[in-house]
């Protein structure tokens, strides 16, 4: 069966994609011009049922259910936290901590951007824990397991650590990442220079769960698309 999108798994119960960056996971009224997963992939496989998101900036895997029995077993699934995923990110700056568990409590929509703010008052309890896999010159990939399922939650954790996605214009400092930045000796065109990386770099690597239909632990994964592999190779080299 065609897709237009990388098909991770499909069979009766499910469909697990590998969403690329600058994809919605469902349409939104408010950007509309912009593709999303379920529309793209509603033409060859028919009515889909959301489970969860990516933010539009994520890669990754991203799961439908194909009826309504799934879903339901599938996002009872989500709210008891039955579901292990797990993210990797390029983030700014050297942790100085090998493990992190962050706590803060998220609030989406907190501010005049629109933005998931850290608040004790108004949030709702979150919790993700934080592994460093690689350190760079000026920089980290690290893994993130989040326990709970807020809205930029790995992202509003990150930055609130002091180390933010690389390039996330919103919970960072959202500057492209360039091969002559990072190179002294670069001997490229500054006019026709493309970024390495120029969205949030982070990336929904893989998903454990419950089988619907059997109830089996079953996981999904979805290797680091290109833009963090090109980077990754540039900063290991520094």
């Amino acid at each position: 069966m065609p897709s237009p999108l990388p098909i991770i798994f499909s069979d009766e119960a499910i469909l697990v994609v590998d969403k690329p960056s600058g994809i919605l996971s469902i349409p939104d009224r408010w950007d509309p011009e912009v593709p999303d997963a379920v529309s793209e992939l509603r033409s060859a496989w028919g009515k889909l049922f959301v489970v969860h998101r990516l933010d539009k900036e994520t890669s990754g895997v991203l799961l439908f259910a194909r009826d309504a029995d799934s879903h339901r077993a599938l996002s009872a699934a989500f709210e008891s936290r039955a579901v292990a995923k797990v993210y990797r990110a390029l983030v700014r700056g050297v942790p100085s901590w090998d493990e992190m568990a962050c706590d803060l409590p998220l609030m989406p929509d907190g501010d005049k951007l629109h933005r998931t703010v850290a608040t004790a008052h108004h949030g709702k309890q979150s919790r993700t824990v934080f592994v460093v896999v690689a350190r760079y010159k000026d920089s980290a990939l690290v893994e993130a397991r989040p326990e709970t399922g807020r809205t930029h939650q790995v992202r509003v954790h990150l930055a609130s650590l002091g180390h933010p996605c690389l390039c996330d214009a919103l919970y960072g400092d959202g500057e492209a990442l360039l091969l002559s930045k990072l190179k002294r000796r670069w001997k490229g065109d500054p006019f026709g220079e493309r970024p390495l990386l120029a969205r949030a770099a982070l990336h929904a690597l893989s998903a454990e769960f419950p089988h619907p239909a059997t109830g089996a632990a079953f996981k999904a994964e979805a290797p680091l698309p290109k833009d963090m592999r090109a980077t990754i190779a540039q900063l290991e080299k520094l």
